[in-house]
């Protein structure tokens, strides 16, 4: 495994639609195993491949992980990986989560997005699922899908917050601020998603 060096806003390439995956091979396997420990290296929740220059479209996430102080390393909680992900329903109602991201770190904003969804996708071994999502969960998949078709979260807020946010960003990748490693964290009560 492989700690990824992550995309910073503004990037093009975040800007960019992922392309669909049509073999799920090891080298597949091997970059979600890869987004997991990058993601995990940054106290993130979620993380695109996109975040880490690849245009594919596969997410991870697991909002339960706990870093184990003690121990030097990390306790997982319940990964997911999806690939080819796409929400074919949501409940109607919304709500509101705070939300950050690896690719603009330090930087949050309330985002309204549906509290639950059901996502089609296919996992490692290439079969299809389909599954419901709800609270935390929900709102991170949903912000990391975003990401596989070319959208950030600041793109859900007024264009003048938005516009704040990454000249921020743009002024303090000129400083140099993220030459020691390009990274992404997300959402949720200051959770990070990819």
């Amino acid at each position: 495994m492989a700690i990824l060096p992550i995309l910073i806003a503004p990037d093009p390439i975040l800007k960019t639609k992922s392309e669909r995956i049509d073999t799920i091979d090891e080298s597949i396997r091997q970059l979600a195993a890869d987004m997991f420990e990058t993601m995990y290296n940054e106290e993130g929740i979620g993380l695109a491949a996109v975040q880490v220059g690849v245009l594919k479209r596969i997410l991870v996430t697991d909002v339960t992980w706990r870093t184990r102080e003690e121990m030097g390393d990390i306790e997982s909680g319940e990964q997911y990986v999806l690939i080819n992900p796409e929400i074919i329903e949501d409940s109607g109602d919304e709500h509101v989560y705070k939300e950050g991201c690896l690719s603009l770190p330090s930087q949050f904003s309330e985002v309204t997005r549906p509290s639950e969804v059901r996502v089609r996708y296919q996992d490692l071994d290439g079969k299809s699922q389909e599954q419901t999502f709800d609270g935390l969960l929900a709102t991170c998949i949903q912000h990391e899908i975003d990401h596989l078709n070319g959208i950030i979260f600041v793109d859900h807020i007024s264009s003048v917050k938005r516009d704040m946010i990454l000249r921020k960003l743009t002024k303090q990748k000129r400083a140099g601020v993220f030459d020691h490693h390009e990274h992404d964290h997300v959402h949720g009560e200051h959770c990070n998603h990819g």
